[in-house]
């Protein structure tokens, strides 16, 4: 072997060295016969060995606080962290209470979910800026499951002189939904701790791109829907199972007669007020010091209006209520509920973590540090398994808090927990005097703030013009996220993305490649004009991997692209093996004769005529039959039909040029006594031509990840 670099020019290069197979780049690179790694012995024994180094990475591996707290910098990181947790923590308050309308539990449920789980992640995480607490499509998951398990029907009261509303024992619904949130959430977050604690990180890269946008945009028109009642101030009925958020969306449709008029009103006036601020908050972003926290100040207005103006008894407008002071102590969860939820906590356990670790990677890039996404599972569940005993539901990281936490110059964990103390000031001393809050002013907050997810519509468009297979999966998931439960979309959404793979693979993109004349370039000649067939030669390349579901294809394609029938091939085989088996007893027979007139024989020239009258004999057979004269030279030289490939050529069931000169003169005989049977031999279904001039096919396996044992038989009969 040797290279040749000279006389080149700069960026170009040129081999020169002879074509190794398999065995023969093993013996000139020296493979290693066993790996590089440790034993298992030996990794066994240094993982059971107890070190104080080892100890301490085992801590900081699993308790990530230890390694950056006590290095903290007060001066340089303390005030950006407590301006942003200020921030944050305000944020908290509007979003926790309106979000737990969402879960279908009372809005105090929210402020908790925004205390516990934060202070948790405060130990466990390893991202520094995203901000744990209720987010809109957690919430609406956690929804469904409480309103399919606690339906208004199972809490209906026996009264007579009473709206329909008052049928309802509300604070005995309420109560079991939270038995129901609870139960979901720590659920959940066992499943998020038992997965990364088996270091199931990975699990998430099922979730491609398109996948999670269809499916978070279609859960925020759940959302939409969901918040209808409270902007129009109806009660349609409640539905569930799969087209229900269509049902829903008809009855609200038929009780817009009975829409409550204040109601609308201060939805309304809501609405474009936080629009409008929103809006000047995203043009004034760099010359103010902190957006205004316009969401917080519309619900101390609109509590202060609803409380003066006495709307909830004069015009009827739906207030968010008792709320108590004080935090709850830890309670022990219905197990019982654990059969029926399990499916719907397992759902939002692989969202919530998705969302989180989306959002981790993304800040930890930008800012250049790692988010262990294992480490990440296990503290998401932590938050959740944990909160869940403080009756809290489900938390992720929220998109609208983190990047207000980053922008405020939050640069570690602490900033969650001065959130969390603000959230903890609210809950002990001033969560009464949101009693009066209405709940149409909850509900535009929440739409206000999914006005990210709205703008995941643009990826249709986008996706049209990039990937039509991906825009495929989004309108899919979307579909099915609208149309069926959020937990059956997500699995129908998964199930139809890997299918997707799965029909790449079953049909790629098969190709014969030709020779791009003055370069080393090897292109399909279908898609460059410029790429030319090597006469006698076909490169024949698939884009995927070869495996069960597509090795007939495979074959398929190539019988169609060079024109030969295999299977007709592999029957001319069989009839020349078995031809030349019959032929070769027969002479062994003919031979045993001869042997026996030898041995009988008296003299030196009885014997030179028995093998001259056997020469004769077997020279005579072969003219009689010329097709098995044909069959018979083929097995007999090291390029026939039982030699398969042999210095590039193809079998003599469809060689019709000679491959190399020092052998060209016997490859042209075959031909040219084959040819009568040509067509048959070939089995060219197209036309004759293609495979009278190809004399070797060349398979190309450098897209071919990895080949099982039905591909290796495929190939087997290719080459025979």
């Amino acid at each position: 072997m040797r290279l040749s670099m000279h006389e080149q020019k700069p960026g170009e290069f040129s081999v020169s060295r002879g074509v190794l197979d398999e065995l023969g780049l093993d013996e000139v690179a020296r493979k290693r016969t066993c790996g590089r790694g440790p034993s298992l012995k030996t990794h066994l024994r240094d993982s059971a060995r107890c070190t104080l180094p080892r100890l301490k990475r085992w801590l900081f591996s699993w308790l990530p606080v230890l390694s950056w707290l006590p290095r903290y910098n007060l001066r340089e990181n303390g005030p950006g962290d407590l301006i942003s947790g200020v921030s944050v923590g305000i944020m908290h308050l509007p979003q926790g209470m309106a979000y737990a309308l969402l879960a279908s539990v009372p809005p105090v449920y929210g402020l908790y979910t925004s205390f516990y789980p934060v202070l948790v992640y405060f130990i466990f995480g390893t991202s520094r800026h995203i901000s744990i607490g209720t987010f809109a499509v957690i919430s609406i998951m956690i929804g469904s499951v409480a309103e399919r398990l606690a339906p208004d029907a199972d809490f209906m009261r026996n009264a007579t002189n009473s709206s329909a509303v008052e049928h309802i024992d509300i604070a005995a619904r309420d109560a079991y939904r939270v038995k129901v949130a609870m139960a979901t959430t720590i659920l959940s977050g066992t499943f998020q701790v038992l997965l990364g604690l088996l270091r199931f990180g990975f699990v998430v890269t099922y979730l491609s791109e398109p996948l999670v946008r269809g499916y978070t945009t279609g859960a925020a028109t759940h959302v939409v829907i969901s918040q209808l009642k409270y902007m129009f101030g109806v009660s349609p009925r409640r539905y569930t199972g799969p087209l229900s958020q269509i049902y829903i969306l008809v009855d609200v449709c038929y009780r817009l007669p009975d829409t409550n008029i204040p109601t609308l009103v201060v939805s309304l006036v809501a609405l474009a007020v936080l629009i409008i601020v929103k809006e000047l908050n995203a043009y004034y972003s760099k010359k103010l010091p902190l957006p205004i926290p316009i969401e917080l100040i519309v619900i101390i207005a609109a509590t202060l209006v609803s409380y003066y103006g006495n709307l909830n008894e004069i015009h009827n407008v739906d207030v968010v209520g008792e709320i108590p002071s004080g935090l709850v102590p830890p309670r022990v969860p219905n197990f019982t509920l654990f059969p029926s939820v399990v499916g719907e906590a397992f759902a939002i356990a692989v969202v919530s973590y998705a969302i989180t670790i989306s959002l981790g990677k993304t800040f930890g890039l930008k800012h250049g540090y790692k988010v262990d996404s294992n480490q990440e599972l296990v503290a998401l569940g932590l938050s959740n398994a944990v909160g869940g005993f403080f009756q809290c539901y489900s938390v992720t990281a929220s998109m609208s808090r983190s990047l207000v936490q980053e922008s405020t110059g939050g640069k570690t964990q602490v900033a969650g927990a001065v959130s969390s103390l603000i959230v903890l000031i609210t809950v002990l001393k001033l969560g009464s005097l949101f009693e009066e809050l209405p709940k149409t002013v909850l509900a535009i907050v929440v739409f206000v703030n999914l006005k990210g997810m709205f703008k995941q519509y643009v990826d249709v468009p986008a996706l049209w013009r990039s990937n039509k297979v991906d825009l495929l999966i989004w309108v899919v998931t979307y579909s099915c996220t609208v149309l069926l439960n959020l937990d059956l979309g997500l699995a129908a959404s998964v199930a139809f993305s890997l299918l997707t793979v799965v029909f790449r693979t079953q049909l790629p993109r098969y190709a014969v490649l030709g020779w791009v004349s003055g370069t080393e370039l090897y292109l399909d000649t279908e898609a460059y004009e410029e790429a030319k067939e090597i006469p006698g030669i076909m490169i024949f390349r698939s884009s995927a991997s070869l495996y069960y579901a597509n090795a007939e294809l495979y074959r398929d394609a190539l019988e169609e692209k060079s024109g030969i029938n295999i299977n007709k091939l592999l029957k001319q085989k069989k009839k020349q093996a078995a031809k030349q088996k019959r032929l070769q007893a027969k002479e062994e027979k003919r031979a045993r004769k001869e042997k026996t007139k030898e041995n009988g024989a008296a003299g030196v020239s009885a014997n030179g005529t028995a093998h001259k009258e056997s020469d004769v004999v077997q020279r005579h057979v072969p003219s009689a039959h010329p097709h098995e004269d044909s069959s018979s030279t083929n097995g007999a030289t090291p390029h026939g039909a039982n030699g398969g490939l042999t210095k590039g050529c193809v079998n003599g069931g469809f060689a019709r040029e000679p491959c190399d000169a020092e052998y060209g003169q016997a490859e042209g005989s075959l031909a040219e006594e084959d040819a009568g049977s040509s067509g048959a031999s070939s089995g060219c279904d197209r036309d004759g031509a293609q495979s009278a001039r190809t004399h070797s096919i060349i398979l190309d396996l450098s897209t071919v990840g990895f080949i099982d044992t039905v591909t290796l038989k495929t190939l087997k009969n290719v080459r025979a």
